[in-house]
C-alpha cells in the first residue's frame, strides 16, 4: 500500500507569515492536530505547526482574567517564528511501511506529503494508518 491510499488530501495550510490569533482560531474550530506551513512564493512546504506548538508559544493567561497586554501580544507571533522547520516528508507513491518507520524513528505524528518539486499534496498521521489497519482487519 501507498500513501496516496490512505493521505489527506488538500489539508489546511498557512504562510509563514500568519499570526498565531489565526491559528489559535483554526486549531479552536478543527479535529486535526498539525497545520501545514506553506512558502507563498512557489506554495512548497516551509515547515510544520501541531497544536502542542501552539500552546508551547501562547501565553497561558490569554483568556483569563488576569491576562495582560503582554500575553495578548503572544498572539502576534507569526508561523515561522514556532514552526518546526527540519521536517522529513513523504510523497504519494511512498511505500507505507516506510513512511511509517519515518514517524517511529523521527517520533513525529505527521508527514506532509510533497511532489517532486516540495509542493504540498496532502497530509498524513498516525491518525490515518490505525484507521487503515482497522479498515484491513477482518470482522
Amino acid at each position: 500500500m501507498i500513501i496516496a491510499d490512505i493521505m489527506t488530501t488538500n489539508p489546511v495550510t498557512v504562510t509563514m507569515d500568519t499570526e498565531l490569533s489565526v491559528i489559535k482560531e483554526i486549531f479552536d474550530h478543527v479535529y486535526f492536530h498539525h497545520l501545514l506551513v506553506e512558502d507563498e512564493s512557489d506554495n512548497t512546504i516551509a515547515g510544520v505547526i501541531s497544536d502542542r506548538d501552539l500552546l508551547c508559544a501562547l501565553s497561558p493567561y490569554i483568556h483569563t482574567a488576569s491576562e495582560t497586554l503582554r500575553d495578548i501580544e503572544t498572539l502576534k507571533k507569526r508561523a515561522h517564528q514556532i514552526m518546526c522547520r527540519q521536517i522529513d516528508t513523504v510523497t504519494p507513491t511512498t511505500d507505507c511501511n516506510i513512511a511509517v518507520q519515518k514517524m517511529l524513528d523521527a517520533d513525529i505524528s505527521c508527514l506532509p506529503v510533497v511532489d517532486g518539486n516540495k509542493v504540498i499534496l496532502g497530509i498524513v498521521t498516525w491518525k490515518d494508518f490505525l484507521k487503515n489497519y482497522l479498515q484491513q482487519q477482518p470482522r
